[in-house]
């Protein structure tokens, strides 16, 4: 059974193109536009990894993230922050809050999949 990834981008682009470069490498995907969405999107079933922008509307990644690592089911799920923000604090910000990964935007989708790879849970 392959494994889920929830991905979780204000961008339907970006969404595509992570989207179809985890397909091509065997991962199922979920996708959310937003921290809130994404919220609503995980009912329980298992979901591996997790790829959050920060900068979204109605629920930003960070407090997404913190809201993940709240739940039962889902606050060991590895969590990738893809983003525009390149600033240490905002860094330090997303890793205190349970982030395991930056990946600065634009990004490459061997870049991007060498970390699901080294992430994903089993």
């Amino acid at each position: 059974m392959s494994k889920t990834i929830l991905i979780v981008d204000d961008s339907a682009s970006i969404r595509q193109v992570v989207g179809i470069a985890l397909r091509g490498a065997g991962y199922q995907t979920i996708e959310a536009c937003d921290g809130k969405d994404a919220l609503s999107k995980m009912t329980g079933d298992k979901i591996n990894l997790i790829i959050s922008d920060v900068n979204m509307p109605n629920m930003d990644g960070i407090t997404f993230l913190k809201e993940v690592k709240k739940h039962p089911r889902y606050k060991f799920t590895p969590v990738i922050m893809l983003t525009t923000e390149a600033g240490k604090d905002k860094m330090m910000e997303g890793k205190a809050a349970g982030a395991k990964a930056w990946v600065v935007k634009p990004f490459k989708p061997p870049q991007m999949l060498d970390a699901v790879a080294k992430l994903v849970l089993p």
